[in-house]
């Protein structure tokens, strides 16, 4: 939430201090939120207003009366490009692939990558009453997701000999409890000096007829997680980018914790990423299909965007190229490295970042303190997107990914798309896969899992597996 506004009221709340807070959320035309005050212990009324002096209301009503990102998809597509990329199997990239791994592998060994992973989610799509991170997803294992990533983690820094320090972003939703979580588990194995756990902020919900901020109960505001562009600010404001600059890191990997698949610092990436003297590189994956749900990375002004699947107009969608592909066909997957110094450089950019409006339903309590839960969108979040960094950036570029070496996100409870099967299917396969390769044979029934600590990969497993072995049964690798 925006800090810049209120601090004036500080301390228990006598009657002056009462009266100043009236003043100040009267001048706002938010008198309401006050409207339980006088019914409220004084713990309450303290978390009430330690709320309120931390919301910059001027900043609100201009988010609301439009200051806020408004495109014109229709114009953008008619001068929108395909981005420089790498593209799997392609004879025109700038690069080679061996290329890149050794310049990856040099920055690894060097000490010069950090990782950052975005875990503000709960899981409720998937009917877990907990953080997204602490979701069970191990196919034989059932490793959660927060193991399965801290685990490639240090494997990848046990197979360079390098400590990789880890930012995570929690939300207010899910930071006490990743907290606890991961303290239990002794943040599963990784050092305590090389994480730091960071809470990206929250914005007030405000009514979509007037733009009141809207009430979650008589001593709260309804506050939501600022999006996942909410991490610059909060990584400056908990100290991280220092951090990155004292451990003399010069690139970030960036993730979330809902796509188990990813190739964690992978060198390949780093390297493209480095060659092209790239300030901020994405991942993408081929479109296999026109409306599919992901944003498109498009070139537009000699600058990268994404657009979102659902910004997406269906003539841009539709497009095809001389040879009948897909013009637009770099579909995101949210995996993106960042040069530490652009991001030192964009966080003192008040501007970079900008907020978007959502219309959501959001559940309130009205002025007779009843709880309202509404049947259709009632309200504005605002939220920031880390990929509007992606303009600003010099040299950006996309790296195209083979899916089933790196993105089957868990997103949905149920389904065909995105949900904890899915994932699961995709794990074991891939792991079928690098077993195959090492020589030894599993039929495409048998459920597999190999631990990153085991093998990162099947030139590693080849080294730790007989032969031409069998595998006729369920088997984790660990």
């Amino acid at each position: 939430m925006p800090m810049s506004e209120v601090s004036k009221f500080n301390g228990n709340h006598n009657s002056s201090m009462t009266e100043q807070l009236r003043a100040h959320v009267r001048t706002y035309g938010q008198e309401h939120l006050l409207e339980f005050w006088d019914q409220l212990s004084v713990v309450a009324q303290n978390r009430l207003a330690d709320q309120i002096r931390q919301v910059d209301f001027s900043e609100l009503e201009q988010l609301y009366q439009g200051k806020t990102i408004a495109r014109d998809f229709a114009e953008l597509a008619s001068r929108a490009k395909q981005p420089p990329a790498i593209r799997l199997r392609s004879e025109k990239n700038p690069v080679g692939r061996e290329e890149a791994v050794a310049q990856g592998i040099a920055l690894l060994e060097e000490g010069q990558v950090g990782m950052i992973l975005v875990a503000g989610g709960q899981a409720s799509r998937l009917g877990f009453p907990h953080p997204k991170g602490m979701f069970p997803l191990g196919p034989l294992s059932e490793r959660t997701l927060f193991q399965i990533i801290f685990e490639r983690l240090r494997a990848v820094g046990k197979r360079y000999n390098v400590r990789i320090p880890l930012y995570l972003m929690t939300s207010p939703a899910t930071h006490d409890e990743t907290v606890t979580f991961l303290d239990k588990h002794e943040r599963f194995g990784l050092p305590e000096e090389d994480l730091m756990i960071f809470c990206q902020g929250t914005m007030p919900a405000v009514d979509a007829a007037d733009g009141r901020v809207l009430l979650a109960g008589p001593d709260s505001l309804a506050l939501s997680p600022d999006g996942h562009g909410g991490m610059l600010a909060a990584m400056q404001d908990a100290g991280c980018l220092d951090d990155s600059l004292r451990r003399g890191l010069e690139v970030l990997f960036y993730q979330q914790v809902d796509n188990p698949m990813v190739n964690v610092c992978d060198p390949e990436f780093l390297g493209y990423h480095v060659l092209a003297g790239s300030e901020l590189s994405s991942q993408v994956i081929s479109k296999r299909e026109p409306k599919e749900r992901v944003g498109v990375v498009v070139a537009v002004d000699h600058r990268l965007e994404i657009v979102e699947y659902s910004d997406l107009p269906n003539e841009m969608a539709e497009m095809r190229d001389g040879e009948g592909s897909l013009y637009h066909w770099a579909g995101s997957i949210a995996v993106h490295e960042f040069d530490v110094n652009f991001l030192v450089r964009m966080a003192d950019n008040a501007d970079a970042l900008p907020f978007h409006k959502a219309h959501k339903k959001v559940s309130y309590v009205n002025s007779a303190g009843k709880r309202i839960d509404p049947d259709s969108p009632n309200a504005i979040k605002f939220e920031r997107f880390i990929f509007d960094l992606l303009p600003a950036a010099e040299r950006a570029i996309v790296v195209e990914i083979d899916p089933a070496e790196g993105f089957e996100p868990v997103k949905n409870g149920d389904g065909k798309k995105e949900t904890p099967e899915t994932a699961r299917v995709a794990m074991a396969s891939q792991h079928r896969q690098w077993l195959r390769v090492a020589g030894a044979t599993v039929p495409d029934d048998v459920l597999v899992e190999i631990n990153p600590l085991f093998a990162l990969d099947a030139d590693e497993l080849a080294s730790k597996i007989q032969p031409g072995m069998q595998i006729d049964k369920p088997t984790y690798f660990q």
